[in-house]
Protein backbone atom coordinates (compact mmCIF):
# COMPACT_ATOMS: atom_id res chain seq x y z
CA UNK A 1 0.00 0.00 0.00
CA UNK A 2 2.93 2.55 0.76
CA UNK A 3 4.46 1.64 -2.45
CA UNK A 4 1.09 2.95 -4.36
CA UNK A 5 1.33 5.95 -2.49
CA UNK A 6 4.57 6.90 -2.64
CA UNK A 7 4.00 7.06 -6.35
CA UNK A 8 0.97 8.99 -6.06
CA UNK A 9 3.05 11.44 -4.15
CA UNK A 10 5.45 11.90 -7.14
CA UNK A 11 2.39 13.03 -9.18
CA UNK A 12 0.16 14.47 -6.88
CA UNK A 13 -1.02 18.31 -7.58
CA UNK A 14 0.15 18.73 -11.12
CA UNK A 15 -1.00 21.97 -12.82
CA UNK A 16 -3.16 22.15 -15.46
CA UNK A 17 -0.93 24.69 -17.25
CA UNK A 18 2.70 25.64 -17.90
CA UNK A 19 5.88 23.56 -19.55
CA UNK A 20 5.87 20.07 -18.69
CA UNK A 21 8.10 18.53 -21.19
CA UNK A 22 11.72 18.67 -20.36
CA UNK A 23 13.69 19.93 -23.55
CA UNK A 24 16.84 21.18 -22.32
CA UNK A 25 18.95 21.42 -18.79
CA UNK A 26 19.67 23.54 -17.61
CA UNK A 27 16.30 25.25 -17.57
CA UNK A 28 16.03 27.79 -20.34
CA UNK A 29 15.51 30.97 -17.66
CA UNK A 30 18.77 30.38 -16.67
CA UNK A 31 20.36 30.83 -20.04
CA UNK A 32 21.92 34.73 -20.18
CA UNK A 33 23.74 36.89 -22.66
CA UNK A 34 26.69 36.61 -20.54
CA UNK A 35 27.74 33.66 -21.62
CA UNK A 36 27.54 34.50 -25.27
CA UNK A 37 31.54 35.31 -24.54
CA UNK A 38 31.79 31.44 -23.49
CA UNK A 39 30.11 30.53 -26.64
CA UNK A 40 32.46 32.61 -29.08
CA UNK A 41 35.41 31.22 -26.97
CA UNK A 42 34.66 27.69 -28.22
CA UNK A 43 33.69 28.76 -31.34
CA UNK A 44 37.80 29.96 -31.82
CA UNK A 45 39.12 26.48 -30.66
CA UNK A 46 39.68 23.90 -33.52
CA UNK A 47 37.09 21.10 -33.79
CA UNK A 48 36.69 18.33 -36.40
CA UNK A 49 34.21 15.93 -35.65
CA UNK A 50 30.88 15.75 -37.59
CA UNK A 51 28.01 17.92 -35.87
CA UNK A 52 23.81 17.88 -36.42
CA UNK A 53 22.01 21.29 -37.73
CA UNK A 54 18.34 22.23 -36.65
CA UNK A 55 16.58 24.55 -38.96
CA UNK A 56 13.79 26.11 -37.85
CA UNK A 57 11.34 27.34 -40.53
CA UNK A 58 8.99 29.57 -38.18
CA UNK A 59 5.97 30.51 -41.15
CA UNK A 60 2.77 28.82 -40.88
CA UNK A 61 -0.79 29.24 -42.30
CA UNK A 62 -2.45 29.22 -39.02
CA UNK A 63 -1.16 28.86 -35.19
CA UNK A 64 -2.44 25.99 -33.38
CA UNK A 65 -4.12 26.55 -30.03
CA UNK A 66 -1.49 24.46 -28.29
CA UNK A 67 1.20 25.62 -29.80
CA UNK A 68 3.75 27.93 -28.40
CA UNK A 69 6.59 27.91 -30.80
CA UNK A 70 7.76 31.12 -32.27
CA UNK A 71 5.87 31.42 -35.96
CA UNK A 72 4.82 33.64 -38.32
CA UNK A 73 1.33 33.68 -39.90
CA UNK A 74 0.82 33.85 -44.00
CA UNK A 75 4.21 35.30 -44.69
CA UNK A 76 5.13 36.80 -48.60
CA UNK A 77 7.25 34.87 -50.44
CA UNK A 78 9.97 37.91 -50.22
CA UNK A 79 9.83 37.46 -46.82
CA UNK A 80 10.84 33.74 -47.10
CA UNK A 81 13.20 34.41 -49.64
CA UNK A 82 14.83 37.31 -47.37
CA UNK A 83 14.73 34.93 -44.50
CA UNK A 84 16.21 31.41 -46.34
CA UNK A 85 19.06 33.64 -47.37
CA UNK A 86 19.95 34.72 -44.26
CA UNK A 87 19.74 31.16 -42.61
CA UNK A 88 22.56 30.13 -45.28
CA UNK A 89 24.43 33.49 -44.21
CA UNK A 90 24.34 32.17 -40.76
CA UNK A 91 25.54 28.93 -41.32
CA UNK A 92 28.63 30.80 -43.30
CA UNK A 93 29.40 32.79 -40.50
CA UNK A 94 29.33 29.80 -38.36
CA UNK A 95 32.03 27.60 -41.20
CA UNK A 96 34.32 30.62 -41.02
CA UNK A 97 35.06 30.12 -37.45
CA UNK A 98 38.12 27.67 -36.18
CA UNK A 99 35.22 25.60 -33.99
CA UNK A 100 32.75 24.67 -37.20
CA UNK A 101 35.06 25.04 -40.36
CA UNK A 102 34.66 22.47 -42.72
CA UNK A 103 32.89 19.83 -40.38
CA UNK A 104 31.11 17.24 -41.67
CA UNK A 105 26.98 17.71 -41.35
CA UNK A 106 25.83 13.99 -39.99
CA UNK A 107 22.29 14.76 -38.81
CA UNK A 108 19.57 17.69 -40.24
CA UNK A 109 16.44 18.29 -38.67
CA UNK A 110 13.77 20.98 -40.38
CA UNK A 111 11.18 21.88 -38.01
CA UNK A 112 8.89 24.23 -37.22
CA UNK A 113 6.41 26.46 -37.89
CA UNK A 114 5.42 24.84 -41.10
CA UNK A 115 8.16 23.69 -42.90
CA UNK A 116 6.26 22.31 -46.40
CA UNK A 117 4.51 25.63 -46.38
CA UNK A 118 7.89 26.56 -48.55
CA UNK A 119 7.68 26.06 -52.50
CA UNK A 120 9.96 23.79 -54.76
CA UNK A 121 12.14 26.82 -54.92
CA UNK A 122 11.91 27.71 -52.11
CA UNK A 123 13.32 24.10 -51.01
CA UNK A 124 15.76 23.71 -53.46
CA UNK A 125 17.20 27.46 -52.54
CA UNK A 126 17.33 26.51 -49.01
CA UNK A 127 18.70 23.19 -49.69
CA UNK A 128 21.33 24.16 -52.55
CA UNK A 129 23.04 26.86 -49.75
CA UNK A 130 23.40 24.77 -46.83
CA UNK A 131 24.97 22.05 -48.55
CA UNK A 132 27.39 24.67 -50.21
CA UNK A 133 28.92 25.63 -47.12
CA UNK A 134 29.78 22.24 -44.91
CA UNK A 135 30.28 18.70 -46.36
CA UNK A 136 26.46 16.84 -46.50
CA UNK A 137 28.30 13.36 -47.90
CA UNK A 138 28.16 10.94 -45.32
CA UNK A 139 24.43 12.15 -43.30
CA UNK A 140 22.89 9.94 -41.40
CA UNK A 141 19.44 11.69 -41.38
CA UNK A 142 17.74 14.14 -43.04
CA UNK A 143 13.94 14.64 -40.93
CA UNK A 144 11.55 17.43 -42.47
CA UNK A 145 8.24 18.12 -40.63
CA UNK A 146 5.50 18.70 -43.00
CA UNK A 147 1.60 19.16 -42.26
CA UNK A 148 -1.12 17.09 -43.95
CA UNK A 149 -2.55 19.90 -46.06
CA UNK A 150 0.36 21.30 -47.77
CA UNK A 151 2.11 18.12 -48.49
CA UNK A 152 1.64 18.20 -52.02
CA UNK A 153 3.56 15.44 -54.45
CA UNK A 154 5.85 17.81 -56.45
CA UNK A 155 7.39 18.84 -52.64
CA UNK A 156 7.68 15.38 -52.06
CA UNK A 157 10.05 14.63 -55.35
CA UNK A 158 11.65 17.86 -53.85
CA UNK A 159 12.76 16.46 -51.18
CA UNK A 160 13.54 13.08 -52.00
CA UNK A 161 15.83 15.28 -54.23
CA UNK A 162 16.90 17.13 -51.28
CA UNK A 163 17.67 13.93 -49.87
CA UNK A 164 14.99 13.88 -46.59
CA UNK A 165 15.18 10.30 -45.34
CA UNK A 166 12.74 10.68 -42.78
CA UNK A 167 9.17 12.82 -42.75
CA UNK A 168 7.61 13.64 -39.77
CA UNK A 169 3.93 14.68 -39.71
CA UNK A 170 1.49 15.93 -37.41
CA UNK A 171 -1.46 14.15 -37.36
CA UNK A 172 -3.18 14.94 -33.52
CA UNK A 173 -6.08 12.90 -33.64
CA UNK A 174 -8.25 11.40 -36.26
CA UNK A 175 -11.32 13.14 -35.22
CA UNK A 176 -12.48 16.24 -37.04
CA UNK A 177 -14.24 18.01 -34.54
CA UNK A 178 -11.14 17.39 -32.15
CA UNK A 179 -8.81 18.75 -34.67
CA UNK A 180 -10.86 21.85 -35.11
CA UNK A 181 -11.68 22.55 -31.01
CA UNK A 182 -8.08 22.71 -30.83
CA UNK A 183 -6.84 24.68 -33.41
CA UNK A 184 -5.86 22.81 -36.41
CA UNK A 185 -6.43 23.20 -39.86
CA UNK A 186 -6.11 20.04 -41.51
CA UNK A 187 -9.39 17.48 -41.16
CA UNK A 188 -8.60 13.29 -41.17
CA UNK A 189 -9.30 13.22 -44.72
CA UNK A 190 -6.19 15.38 -45.84
CA UNK A 191 -3.76 12.94 -43.39
CA UNK A 192 -5.06 9.87 -45.89
CA UNK A 193 -4.44 12.16 -49.15
CA UNK A 194 -0.99 12.91 -47.75
CA UNK A 195 -0.09 9.83 -46.17
CA UNK A 196 -0.86 8.06 -49.38
CA UNK A 197 1.30 10.47 -51.40
CA UNK A 198 4.33 10.03 -48.99
CA UNK A 199 3.71 6.06 -49.31
CA UNK A 200 3.97 6.44 -52.62
CA UNK A 201 6.92 8.47 -53.13
CA UNK A 202 9.00 6.06 -51.02
CA UNK A 203 10.46 8.06 -48.22
CA UNK A 204 12.57 5.49 -45.72
CA UNK A 205 10.50 6.46 -42.78
CA UNK A 206 7.42 8.46 -42.32
CA UNK A 207 7.11 9.17 -38.54
CA UNK A 208 3.25 10.40 -37.43
CA UNK A 209 2.54 12.64 -34.37
CA UNK A 210 -0.50 11.74 -32.46
CA UNK A 211 -1.72 14.36 -29.23
CA UNK A 212 -3.71 13.13 -26.23
CA UNK A 213 -5.46 14.79 -23.81
CA UNK A 214 -6.82 17.31 -26.53
CA UNK A 215 -9.38 19.96 -25.26
CA UNK A 216 -12.39 17.68 -25.98
CA UNK A 217 -10.67 14.17 -26.36
CA UNK A 218 -12.58 11.02 -24.40
CA UNK A 219 -11.40 7.62 -24.05
CA UNK A 220 -13.30 6.59 -27.16
CA UNK A 221 -12.13 8.65 -29.32
CA UNK A 222 -8.47 8.36 -28.25
CA UNK A 223 -8.75 4.52 -29.00
CA UNK A 224 -10.18 5.34 -32.26
CA UNK A 225 -7.16 7.07 -33.03
CA UNK A 226 -4.80 4.70 -31.81
CA UNK A 227 -6.97 2.39 -34.11
CA UNK A 228 -6.29 4.38 -36.96
CA UNK A 229 -2.48 5.34 -36.63
CA UNK A 230 -2.11 0.90 -36.53
CA UNK A 231 -4.13 0.69 -39.73
CA UNK A 232 -1.71 3.13 -41.52
CA UNK A 233 0.96 1.45 -40.34
CA UNK A 234 3.73 4.19 -40.34
CA UNK A 235 7.54 2.64 -39.71
CA UNK A 236 6.92 5.44 -36.33
CA UNK A 237 4.61 6.74 -34.18
CA UNK A 238 5.49 9.76 -32.10
CA UNK A 239 2.84 10.43 -28.82
CA UNK A 240 2.83 13.52 -27.28
CA UNK A 241 0.56 14.56 -23.53
CA UNK A 242 -0.85 17.82 -24.23
CA UNK A 243 0.58 20.86 -22.21
CA UNK A 244 -0.51 23.78 -22.00
CA UNK A 245 2.42 26.46 -21.93
CA UNK A 246 1.58 30.38 -20.68
CA UNK A 247 2.09 31.59 -23.93
CA UNK A 248 -0.11 29.55 -26.14
CA UNK A 249 -4.35 30.37 -27.14
CA UNK A 250 -5.09 27.25 -25.26
CA UNK A 251 -3.80 28.63 -21.91
CA UNK A 252 -5.62 32.26 -22.61
CA UNK A 253 -9.24 30.40 -23.03
CA UNK A 254 -8.20 28.33 -20.15
CA UNK A 255 -7.61 31.66 -17.96
CA UNK A 256 -10.69 33.21 -18.88
CA UNK A 257 -12.80 29.76 -18.67
CA UNK A 258 -14.13 30.24 -22.52
CA UNK A 259 -13.33 26.53 -23.03
CA UNK A 260 -15.56 23.89 -23.65
CA UNK A 261 -14.92 21.94 -21.60
CA UNK A 262 -11.70 21.50 -18.75
CA UNK A 263 -8.27 19.42 -20.01
CA UNK A 264 -8.11 16.12 -19.06
CA UNK A 265 -5.70 14.90 -16.23
CA UNK A 266 -2.07 14.38 -16.16
CA UNK A 267 -2.83 10.54 -14.90
CA UNK A 268 -5.74 9.97 -17.78
CA UNK A 269 -3.24 11.48 -20.25
CA UNK A 270 -0.79 8.64 -19.00
CA UNK A 271 -3.20 6.28 -19.28
CA UNK A 272 -4.45 6.79 -22.65
CA UNK A 273 -0.62 6.94 -23.72
CA UNK A 274 0.06 3.53 -21.61
CA UNK A 275 -2.99 1.86 -23.81
CA UNK A 276 -1.50 3.47 -26.99
CA UNK A 277 2.09 1.77 -25.81
CA UNK A 278 0.21 -1.50 -25.37
CA UNK A 279 -1.29 -1.82 -28.44
CA UNK A 280 1.53 -0.51 -30.89
CA UNK A 281 2.92 -3.51 -29.32
CA UNK A 282 0.74 -5.92 -29.92
CA UNK A 283 1.18 -5.03 -33.73
CA UNK A 284 5.14 -5.42 -33.36
CA UNK A 285 5.87 -1.97 -33.02
CA UNK A 286 9.27 -1.58 -29.98
CA UNK A 287 8.51 1.72 -27.43
CA UNK A 288 12.31 3.50 -27.84
CA UNK A 289 11.26 6.60 -25.54
CA UNK A 290 8.70 7.96 -23.12
CA UNK A 291 7.08 9.32 -26.96
CA UNK A 292 7.85 7.14 -29.54
CA UNK A 293 7.65 3.24 -31.09
CA UNK A 294 9.13 2.32 -34.29
CA UNK A 295 8.64 -1.09 -36.80
CA UNK A 296 12.55 -1.68 -36.12
CA UNK A 297 15.00 0.08 -33.61
CA UNK A 298 17.67 -0.77 -36.15
CA UNK A 299 16.44 0.70 -38.93
CA UNK A 300 13.95 3.40 -37.83
CA UNK A 301 16.31 4.67 -35.08
CA UNK A 302 15.88 9.05 -34.76
CA UNK A 303 19.22 9.94 -35.11
CA UNK A 304 18.85 13.42 -34.53
CA UNK A 305 17.35 12.76 -30.84
CA UNK A 306 20.18 9.83 -30.25
CA UNK A 307 22.91 12.73 -31.33
CA UNK A 308 21.01 15.26 -29.60
CA UNK A 309 20.79 13.54 -26.38
CA UNK A 310 24.55 11.66 -26.43
CA UNK A 311 25.59 15.36 -25.78
CA UNK A 312 26.60 15.83 -29.50
CA UNK A 313 27.10 19.16 -31.42
CA UNK A 314 24.42 20.50 -32.99
CA UNK A 315 24.17 24.24 -34.59
CA UNK A 316 20.20 26.02 -34.64
CA UNK A 317 19.99 27.97 -37.52
CA UNK A 318 17.30 30.48 -37.91
CA UNK A 319 15.05 33.03 -35.78
CA UNK A 320 14.87 31.80 -31.88
CA UNK A 321 16.71 28.41 -32.86
CA UNK A 322 18.32 26.45 -30.05
CA UNK A 323 21.60 25.03 -30.49
CA UNK A 324 24.71 22.89 -28.31
CA UNK A 325 28.18 23.07 -28.81
CA UNK A 326 31.13 21.78 -26.96
CA UNK A 327 29.16 21.89 -23.83
CA UNK A 328 27.12 24.82 -24.42
CA UNK A 329 23.83 25.73 -24.80
CA UNK A 330 22.34 28.94 -27.21
CA UNK A 331 19.49 30.41 -28.44
CA UNK A 332 18.92 33.19 -31.38
CA UNK A 333 17.52 35.96 -31.19
CA UNK A 334 13.40 35.98 -31.16
CA UNK A 335 12.46 38.87 -33.82
CA UNK A 336 13.04 38.57 -37.20
CA UNK A 337 13.76 42.32 -37.06
CA UNK A 338 16.57 41.46 -34.99
CA UNK A 339 18.07 38.20 -36.61
CA UNK A 340 18.41 39.36 -39.62
CA UNK A 341 19.86 42.70 -38.24
CA UNK A 342 22.85 40.34 -36.94
CA UNK A 343 22.87 38.23 -39.90
CA UNK A 344 22.91 41.75 -41.87
CA UNK A 345 26.03 42.74 -39.06
CA UNK A 346 28.20 39.74 -39.64
CA UNK A 347 27.36 38.78 -36.15
CA UNK A 348 26.58 35.06 -35.03
CA UNK A 349 22.45 35.60 -34.05
CA UNK A 350 22.73 34.54 -30.26
CA UNK A 351 20.66 36.24 -28.01
CA UNK A 352 21.37 34.05 -24.60
CA UNK A 353 23.52 31.27 -23.15
CA UNK A 354 24.89 28.98 -21.27
CA UNK A 355 28.25 27.00 -20.64
CA UNK A 356 27.65 23.85 -18.47
CA UNK A 357 29.89 22.48 -15.92
CA UNK A 358 31.17 19.11 -16.35
CA UNK A 359 29.02 17.76 -13.80
CA UNK A 360 25.63 20.11 -15.58
CA UNK A 361 26.36 18.01 -18.46
CA UNK A 362 26.39 14.65 -17.30
CA UNK A 363 22.86 15.74 -15.52
CA UNK A 364 21.56 17.03 -18.78
CA UNK A 365 22.98 13.96 -20.78
CA UNK A 366 21.51 11.59 -18.40
CA UNK A 367 18.14 13.09 -17.60
CA UNK A 368 17.76 13.32 -21.63
CA UNK A 369 19.08 9.54 -21.85
CA UNK A 370 16.20 8.61 -19.34
CA UNK A 371 13.55 9.53 -21.38
CA UNK A 372 14.37 6.64 -23.56
CA UNK A 373 13.42 4.50 -20.97
CA UNK A 374 17.02 3.03 -19.53
CA UNK A 375 20.83 4.51 -19.57
CA UNK A 376 24.01 2.65 -19.52
CA UNK A 377 26.17 3.52 -17.11
CA UNK A 378 29.53 2.70 -19.11
CA UNK A 379 28.83 5.10 -21.49
CA UNK A 380 29.06 7.78 -18.06
CA UNK A 381 31.87 6.10 -16.91
CA UNK A 382 34.10 6.04 -20.11
CA UNK A 383 32.99 9.69 -20.45
CA UNK A 384 32.83 11.22 -17.57
CA UNK A 385 34.92 8.34 -15.58
CA UNK A 386 32.23 8.51 -12.62
CA UNK A 387 29.74 6.35 -11.11
CA UNK A 388 26.08 7.18 -12.01
CA UNK A 389 25.12 5.61 -9.04
CA UNK A 390 27.52 7.73 -6.77
CA UNK A 391 27.15 10.96 -8.35
CA UNK A 392 23.16 10.59 -8.59
CA UNK A 393 22.92 8.52 -5.41
CA UNK A 394 19.47 10.28 -3.81
CA UNK A 395 17.60 10.70 -6.99
CA UNK A 396 18.23 7.30 -8.14
CA UNK A 397 17.25 5.63 -4.61
CA UNK A 398 14.46 7.74 -4.18
CA UNK A 399 12.91 6.49 -7.39
CA UNK A 400 14.35 2.75 -6.54
CA UNK A 401 11.72 3.18 -3.20
CA UNK A 402 8.67 4.59 -5.14
CA UNK A 403 9.04 1.75 -7.94
CA UNK A 404 9.74 3.82 -10.96
CA UNK A 405 13.15 3.16 -11.96
CA UNK A 406 15.43 0.08 -11.72
CA UNK A 407 19.37 -0.34 -11.14
CA UNK A 408 20.83 -3.30 -13.04
CA UNK A 409 24.23 -4.38 -13.04
CA UNK A 410 24.50 -2.34 -16.81
CA UNK A 411 22.09 -0.35 -17.06
CA UNK A 412 19.81 2.04 -15.46
CA UNK A 413 16.11 1.65 -16.43
CA UNK A 414 12.36 2.93 -15.82
CA UNK A 415 9.55 1.15 -15.03
CA UNK A 416 6.65 1.89 -17.43
CA UNK A 417 5.06 3.70 -15.01
CA UNK A 418 8.40 5.66 -14.47
CA UNK A 419 8.55 6.04 -18.23
CA UNK A 420 4.94 7.42 -18.71
CA UNK A 421 5.94 10.17 -16.08
CA UNK A 422 9.37 10.68 -17.53
CA UNK A 423 9.17 14.38 -17.28
CA UNK A 424 7.91 14.70 -14.01
CA UNK A 425 10.86 12.84 -12.88
CA UNK A 426 13.63 14.68 -14.14
CA UNK A 427 13.88 17.78 -12.34
CA UNK A 428 14.42 16.09 -9.24
CA UNK A 429 18.02 15.13 -10.86
CA UNK A 430 18.78 18.49 -11.57
CA UNK A 431 22.18 20.59 -9.67
CA UNK A 432 20.89 22.66 -6.21
CA UNK A 433 21.34 25.88 -8.61
CA UNK A 434 18.76 25.10 -10.79
CA UNK A 435 16.21 23.28 -8.79
CA UNK A 436 13.92 26.49 -8.11
CA UNK A 437 14.31 28.13 -11.45
CA UNK A 438 11.09 28.38 -13.62
CA UNK A 439 11.67 26.22 -16.54
CA UNK A 440 11.19 28.95 -19.21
Amino acid sequence: MQHNKSQNNIFREEPDAGNYFVAAYPPFSAWTPGDITKLHSTLARPKKTPLGLYIHLPFCPKKCDYCYYLSYIAQSADVVNQYLDSVVTELKLYAALPGIGDRPVNFAYFGGGTPSTLSENQLERLMTGLRSVLPWNNVEEITYECAPRSVRDPFLDALLESGVTRLSMGVQSFDDELLKTNGRVHLSKDVIKAIESIQKAGFHTLNLDLICGLIGETEAKWKESVQRIIELSPESVTIYQMEIPFNTKLYSDLKAETLPCLPVSWEQKRQRLAYAFEKLEKEGYTVVSAYNAVKSPSRHRFRYQDHLWGGDDMLGLGVAAFGYVSGIHSQNEVSLKDYHSAIHSGRIPAKRAMALSLQDQLIREFILQLKTGRVRKAHFEERFNVSLEEVLAEPLSRLVEQGLLLIEPRWIRLTRSGLLGVDRLLPGFYGKTFQSKRYT
